[in-house]
């Protein structure tokens, strides 16, 4: 089974939203600005879903990811979209995109950057790497050393990074794509848990339907398509919309819900750890990124339940082990036995 249709299957009926929904609504309400933007948003989501088809579900989880201001992984087999979907949301957001293609010889320089000897100054000079732009595809990220992968760390956590004792800021927005291959793959460096944990979540494109796929076969090539893209949005609208984010109205019945999904996870035996505080702090801000995309100023329990599974499938190691068929199946588990207040 798939990891990203895992949600799907646990979207319940429509109940009523009394005691997650705001008392006076009209205290919640999204200004002028933040409306613009969420319909630029949903224009640059109609775009990307011509591009890469029949993949809606991971496209809005991608952009859920962006609004929450986290970083995603994609695992998955080499070929199925995954540097077009980045180049597509680079395009589409109207972001500065470099591409960093991790080999086994990658330096964590070729990444950060240098300085070099400028003569003509007398003294040496910083050249920017790669890092410094507003959308990164860290492309086949664990086939590079593990030397390497750790220079995405500050990136990803801080915003920033340190060379040669100086604290350089990233452009803001800031935003990872990493994609990786299989770890049964000759040449690969599986990431520490510790990595795994800096992005906020980890989705699979998958194998395309065979409606998808004909009109993949019949149409033009996609890259050509992502190449012309005009931006649906701009950084400075994307940048309203991670503050709006922040504001969405969260109930205390929401959040007994989730300490509750926090709680049976570390007590059940199905998992070698449970989730960790940050894990929880992460479902929050992907489920009020969830809402917000579906025009709500308030999160509902089935935005934690749509969001749940890409956000901690990487973080819970399942008793019988992480590549163990019944993986995900203990996720289904995890939120079908622990009730919605």
């Amino acid at each position: 089974m798939r990891r990203d249709s895992l949600a799907e299957r646990l979207l319940k009926a429509e109940r009523g939203l009394r005691g997650f929904k705001p008392a006076d609504a009209a205290n919640f309400a999204f200004d002028s600005a933040v409306e613009a933007a969420a319909q630029a948003m949903h224009a640059a989501r109609d775009q990307i879903g011509g591009i890469i088809l029949g993949k809606e579900r991971q496209i809005r989880l991608t952009l859920a990811c962006v609004l929450a201001r986290g970083h995603l992984l994609i695992e998955d087999l080499p070929g199925v979209g995954k540097t077009t979907l980045a180049h597509a949301i680079a395009r589409s957001l109207g972001l500065q995109f470099q591409r960093i293609q991790f080999t086994s010889d990658l330096l964590p320089a070729d990444i950060v950057g240098v300085s070099i000897f400028d003569r003509q100054h007398g003294g040496f000079r910083f050249h920017p790497g790669p890092i410094f732009a507003q959308m990164i595809l860290a492309d086949e990220v664990n086939r590079a050393t593990p030397k390497a992968q750790s220079a995405l760390l500050e990136a990803m956590e801080e915003q920033q990074v340190t060379t040669e004792g100086e604290t350089r800021p990233l452009p803001q927005p800031f935003f990872v794509i990493a994609t990786q291959n299989p770890s049964h793959q000759i040449g690969t460096f599986p990431l520490p848990e510790s990595q795994l944990d800096r992005f906020l979540m980890c989705i699979q494109l998958g194998y395309p339907d065979s409606d998808a796929e004909r009109r993949l076969l019949e149409g033009s090539d996609r890259r050509d398509l992502v190449a012309s893209l005009p931006p649906r949005l701009s950084p400075e609208q994307l940048l309203t919309l991670q503050q709006a984010v922040r504001t969405l109205h969260v109930a205390p019945a929401l959040l007994d819900y989730l300490q509750a999904l926090l709680a049976h996870s570390r007590q059940t035996p199905e998992f070698v750890n449970g989730l960790s505080p940050r894990a929880g702090l992460n479902v929050l801000n992907a489920a009020r990124a969830w809402a917000l995309l579906d025009g709500r100023n308030f999160v509902i329990p089935e935005d934690v339940q749509a969001v749940l599974p890409s956000v901690i499938a990487h973080r819970l190691q399942p008793s019988g082990g992480r590549r163990s068929p019944d993986a995900d199946e203990a996720i289904i588990r995890l939120l079908s036995q622990v009730p919605i207040p």
